[in-house]
């Protein structure tokens, strides 16, 4: 094992013990002998059971058949989700065939960020990823199962998943993936017609046959956004089957991989004698693990929330500072956009995750003693899936790239390092993800220009105000100030800025995912503005300094003179479209380097 896998590991192992052992007794408390149904009261159980089969009934009261809860985020307006409408006949029925039942326990919510980008609704976006967390909690909360199969993809939903269903730790729980969508028009193509819609060189019409081209049917967006980095970080961690993260949707490989997860999930249970919990698998390993392959794919930026929200649900206390320091000795082994040209298909036809995970585990950056959903040792996932005269079997995954273009071994990284870089200074610390930021853009000084919303941005940008150096400083974004939107609105000016040989940056206690692409953005600033932190006096004018390469975030300003000003005060409380509903949990939200979550501390479970 690297050296500093095993330091990180070991400090973090070190600093969330009392955490985690509180965790630990709460699900073995949990772990009671034999189906929990068992012990309902008969009013309780009849309840339970009232709309199964009499088949069905039967094996639920015979006790030795394993009751699979279903939890889905189907819905029509994610075209990842959309496939979920027909999972659960399937595991349903491919439960049935070995003697076990399925229930449809409860459907979570999920929006879509890219029909709310810019809109009201993603004003709701961090919120919708705790109430998914509590809708997984309400699912399961009747008591009546021996494990589950969690049914989610995109950028929210997988994080809340995760996050409930850590909380029935005492389970054992895999999530069922769909897969991405076939490859549409090239990223390369639509990031060009964007940018030349923002200079007013192309129609709407014409950006939005681009758009419709590249998201055109059902599946997962192909560029490696949070949901794709979603799916990689759930096999790595040993919650999928081997493999099963980019197989493309109605495919018969893909069928036969969601009835494969539901019978694969009953050999996990009480029933079968050998019961893997959720809350035991997802250990200090399984989370060092996952951040090992965020790094070396160039994964999104938004799992510097997510991670660290995750992993305070199983008591394990995660930093920014651990995964930076992972990300100094992990290179950077593939290239999909927006970190190339590529998407997430290619990836997969280059190799995909089983020689990504066989080169981390030869080179010793993934600890290979971890417990998944197929049984102890991570080399399981170095193994592909294939369809034999229509049976389901795996087989040893490509030993090279097919593609060094897309995906590079270990001995020929496209980069040393993974390029997620913890930002600091006197405005406060956030995270820049420079994987995508050639080197010659990484280093920013210039004037700061204030923003307090995208929109404004984009208004200064149409009134030709922008032509200059300058460092973009958007605040009043942060979770507890408007719930921490993604700005990806003002993506296309940065762009067009740089690309005329301006020197521009980002500065922002809001999100952007990886869709900061090429421009320097230090982003997650906390203390955020609306807490007082040091952004809210910052001044048109000032100096900023951003740092990329030796992460660097600080206003050339006297600390003196710096502290003596007024914060200034964002934008009024917006209203409408749902948002007042959530106001009580954007004033729970904890800072954005402890997950940006209302739950930070009540999972940790001491305070």
């Amino acid at each position: 094992m690297h050296p500093r896998v095993i330091e990180v590991t070991e400090r973090l192992i070190a600093r969330s013990r009392a955490t985690r052992e509180h965790y630990l007794k709460m699900i073995h408390a949990a772990a009671e002998d034999g189906p929990a149904r068992a012990k309902h009261q008969c009013a309780n159980f009849a309840h339970g059971v009232a709309a199964c089969s009499g088949e069905d009934k039967q094996r639920l009261r015979l006790m030795d058949s394993a009751n699979v809860a279903i939890i889905s985020a189907y819905n029509d307006m994610l075209s990842a989700h959309q496939p979920y409408e027909h999972y659960p006949e399937q595991i349903k029925q491919a439960l049935r065939d070995i003697g076990s039942v399925g229930q449809f326990a409860g459907g979570v919510p999920a929006m879509c960020d890219g029909v709310t980008q810019g809109e009201p609704g993603m004003e709701i976006g961090i919120a919708s990823r705790e109430t998914i967390a509590m809708s997984t909690a309400v699912a399961l909360s009747h008591n009546m199962f021996d494990a589950a199969l969690c049914l989610g993809i995109c950028d929210k939903i997988v994080p809340g998943l995760m996050m409930g269903a850590l909380r029935f730790g005492h389970l054992p729980i895999l999530f069922v993936p769909g897969g991405p969508m076939t490859t549409g028009s090239s990223n390369k193509e639509k990031a060009q017609v964007r940018q030349r819609y923002a200079e007013g060189k192309a129609t709407r019409d014409e950006l939005l046959e681009s758009e419709m081209k590249a998201y055109h049917g059902p599946g997962t967006c192909t560029f490696y956004g949070t949901a794709n980095t979603n799916q990689l970080l759930m096999e790595v961690m040993g919650l999928h089957l081997p493999g099963a993260s980019f197989v493309n949707p109605y495919t018969p490989l893909r069928d036969a991989l969601t009835r494969e997860a539901a019978q694969q999930v009953t050999r996990l249970t009480a029933q079968s004698g050998n019961r893997v919990m959720l809350g035991e698998l997802v250990d200090e390993k399984v989370l060092v693990n996952s951040i090992v392959a965020l790094h070396a794919t160039g994964g999104s930026s938004n799992h510097t929330l997510h991670m660290p929200a995750i992993a305070r649900s199983a008591g394990i206390l995660l930093t920014w500072q651990d995964m930076a320091d992972l990300s100094e000795v992990v290179p950077t082994m593939a290239h999909v956009y927006p970190n190339g040209k590529s998407d997430i298909n290619h990836f997969q036809a280059a190799g995909g995750m089983a020689f990504l995970i066989r080169e981390l585990l030869d080179g010793g950056l993934l600890h290979e003693d971890v417990q998944t959903v197929v049984g102890k040792g991570l080399r399981r996932y170095t193994q592909e899936p294939f369809l034999d005269d229509g049976e389901l079997v795996w087989r040893d995954g490509p030993s090279k790239s097919l593609d060094e273009s897309i995906l590079r071994p270990l001995s020929n990284p496209f980069s040393p390092e993974g390029g997620l870089r913890v930002m600091d200074g006197n405005l406060g610390r956030g995270v820049m993800k420079v994987s995508a930021v050639a080197l010659e853009h990484q280093i920013v000084e210039a004037p700061a220009r204030v923003f307090h919303d995208q929109q404004e941005l984009a208004d200064a940008f149409q009134a030709g105000e922008l032509e200059r150096d300058f460092v973009a400083v958007v605040r009043f974004q942060g979770p507890r100030s408007n719930g921490m939107p993604e700005l990806h609105k003002m993506t296309p000016f940065l762009g067009v800025l740089q690309d005329r040989g301006f020197k521009v940056a980002l500065v922002t206690d809001g999100r952007m995912s990886g869709a900061s692409g090429k421009i320097p953005a230090a982003i997650h600033v906390c203390p955020e503005a609306f807490d007082g932190g040091p952004l809210a006096r910052v001044r048109d004018g000032d100096i900023v300094r951003v740092d990329g390469t030796k992460g660097e975030l600080k206003v050339l300003v006297e600390a003196a003179e710096l502290a003596a000003r007024e914060n200034a005060q964002g934008l009024p409380v917006a209203f409408g479209t749902g948002r007042e509903l959530f106001a009580f949990m954007r004033a729970s939200f904890s800072t954005a380097e402890q997950g940006a979550s209302a739950f930070t501390t009540s999972l940790e479970g001491l305070k």
